[in-house]
């Protein structure tokens, strides 16, 4: 099955303020929903274990699939969508080659097609933190469980 997230997306929602309930604009940029089991919001299929959660990891590395958890109310329902990056877009074309990533993937067992040098080189796993760490402190904090680390073997890039 595959699980379709937004991670740019602006929705009502009514959460809790100051004790209350509320009616909210809840802009997510960058981030998910990561509702705990239960809520109203999460669609049926997954209101019994909790809304899931999608933090992708870059080209190289694992991705992971949590759910989301009860102190997820402390941060309206949201969860970061990735770990993030080290360089920006043109500092990661500056610094490597096509060939620089080609390799790296290729010894990680990864497949990589894309449409130009530069879609690829800017998404270079360097480029990036690494999700693990991220990982970790979402769950430590109790807005989502981890359920799964999935590994890459193949990327396109548009």
């Amino acid at each position: 099955t595959v699980y379709d997230v937004c991670h740019n997306i602006a929705k009502v929602e009514e959460h809790l303020v100051d004790g209350a309930p509320k009616q909210l604009l809840v802009h997510r940029k960058g981030a998910t929903r990561a509702l705990p089991k239960g809520h109203a919001l999460v669609p049926q299929t997954y209101r019994d274990v909790g809304q899931p959660v999608i933090i992708p990891g870059d080209m190289g590395r694992y991705s992971f699939v949590l759910k989301g958890d009860a102190r997820s109310s402390e941060t309206f329902g949201s969860a970061c969508h990735g770990a993030g990056r080290l360089l920006s877009r043109g500092e990661a074309k500056r610094r490597f080659e096509r060939s620089d990533v080609t390799k790296v993937l290729e010894d990680r067992g990864v497949v990589v097609r894309g449409a130009s040098k530069e879609t690829i080189v800017e998404e270079m796993p360097q480029a990036y933190k690494d999700v693990a760490d991220v990982v970790d402190v979402v769950a430590r904090g109790g807005i989502a469980s981890k359920v799964v680390r999935i590994r890459p073997i193949g990327c396109v890039k548009g």
